[in-house]
């Protein structure tokens, strides 16, 4: 009978180390992003019904952002600081999606388009997904 060994797991960054993750530039790059790939995921959904994940090029872009960044003589950014910055555009870009494939439904309805009610859509769908993500989190991450 044989055994089976897991090697021992050893994070990218430990837990002793301290890197800027949080930061303004971080925010700020990812809600523009977001911005831009929500703006053309919105455009996308409501003229052909589909749209593709902004993830990988929100990550790229970021990335080569802030590289550019770094040549004209500010700081690197750290690998959380793109973790930021693409989720926060990833994010943006999704809730756009779930607006788009909400509305028309709302408008078949019968309801008007209000900005109260598109920005309650947007906000609950946002926190809808954000507590769905809390128990699912084990199961589809840690494990």
């Amino acid at each position: 009978m044989s055994q089976n060994h897991t090697p021992k797991f050893e994070p990218f960054i430990p837990a002793s180390t301290t890197l800027p993750e949080f930061t303004i530039r971080a925010v700020l790059t990812g809600a523009i992003l977001g911005m831009v790939f929500g703006a053309s995921s919105l455009y996308l959904v409501l003229k052909v019904g589909l749209t593709v994940s902004a993830s990988i090029p929100v990550a790229v872009i970021s990335l080569a952002l802030f590289r550019l960044w770094s040549k004209a003589g500010g700081r690197d950014a750290t690998i959380l600081e793109n973790n930021i910055s693409q989720t926060a555009g990833s994010a943006g870009e999704s809730i756009a999606f779930g607006v788009g494939v909400t509305m028309p439904a709302i408008l078949i309805l019968g309801f008007d388009l209000e900005l109260t009610r598109v920005l309650l859509v947007g906000l609950l769908g946002g926190l809808l997904g954000i507590l769905m993500m809390i128990p699912l989190r084990r199961a589809l991450i840690v494990k």
